[in-house]
């Protein structure tokens, strides 16, 4: 059976790096026959940005980056309206 997963359900992170871990969806992507979805706290990597208006002096950021749908498992009954 497809699972349906929709942005702010809780899911647990069933494959990979960051096995074993929950949180909720912020993202879902849509690419060609490929669907990730991006989970807060989750796979979480450093981003150097460039000087700009918004950095003067250029930073690191910490982004949630995009994992598989099919490595992340939702939580029943832990949905954001239930």
């Amino acid at each position: 059976m497809k699972q349906r997963i929709k942005v702010g359900d809780q899911v647990d992170v069933i494959s990979g790096e960051s096995k074993g871990r929950r949180g909720e969806v912020l993202k879902i992507l849509h690419g060609d026959g490929d669907m990730r979805v991006t989970i807060l706290g989750v796979n979480v990597r450093k981003k150097c940005m460039r000087k700009c208006p918004d950095h003067p002096d250029g930073a690191i950021l910490e982004r949630e980056m995009p994992i598989h749908y099919s490595n992340v498992r939702r939580v029943e009954g832990a949905a954001k309206g239930e």
